[in-house]
């Protein structure tokens, strides 16, 4: 299984430090130059290799950390998505639900690339604790997950907890994903809230 993260803002950053710390290769890119972020994403570990765009979206799992309004265009990067798994990062934060025509920001995003598995997560930490260690005394950091494909929401539950977080699946986009999305001025009733598993 490969994997990549699109986006090297603070949460494609935080994504990448979870990868390193785990021992587990991850391409990273953004439209621009690898050579242009090789350096910042060398400083994070070994395992983290700055890569096109064209290249890294063969990966099978992608993170989509990107800004919401900058999806289609990474939607583009290849004619079909078919056998892939992407994980919608994003919140469309100020996107008035009307522009996304009713739905939850995953199910409009999802439309952007045909064929792929969808699943929400790891959107509802702010970057700076994503970016921390989710092993606290006694316990995991919870991501959420939603999915309308459950197969996949298993295969990104184990990744995450390969990562070292509590994966709690939340049901389908529509269900589990209005919890945990940022769309306009109104919050899902999970998001940011930074909630530890104790074994």
């Amino acid at each position: 299984m490969s994997y990549a993260i699109i986006g090297f803002g603070h949460i494609g950053q935080a994504l990448a430090k979870a990868f390193s710390r785990n021992g587990i290769e991850v391409s990273v890119a953004t439209a621009r130059d690898p050579e242009s972020f090789a350096a910042e994403v060398a400083a994070i570990g070994p395992k983290v290799i700055a890569k096109t765009l064209a290249d890294a979206v063969k990966a099978d799992v992608i993170f989509l950390a990107v800004r919401f309004e900058a999806h289609p265009e990474v939607a583009k990067a290849l004619a079909t998505w078919q056998g892939k798994t992407i994980i919608d990062v994003t919140n469309a934060f100020g996107v008035p639900p009307e522009e996304l025509g009713g739905q939850p920001s995953s199910k409009f995003v999802a439309q952007a690339f045909a064929g792929a598995k969808m699943v929400k997560g790891f959107n509802h930490l702010g970057a700076a604790t994503l970016a921390q260690d989710p092993a606290v005394p006694g316990g995991r950091r919870v991501v959420f997950l939603a999915s309308d494909d459950n197969a996949a929401a298993d295969e990104i539950g184990a990744l995450a907890e390969n990562l070292g977080f509590a994966p709690i699946k939340l049901d389908g986009l529509w269900e589990g994903g209005l919890l945990v999305q940022a769309r306009g001025k109104s919050w899902g009733h999970l998001i940011f809230e930074d909630l530890v598993k104790f074994a």
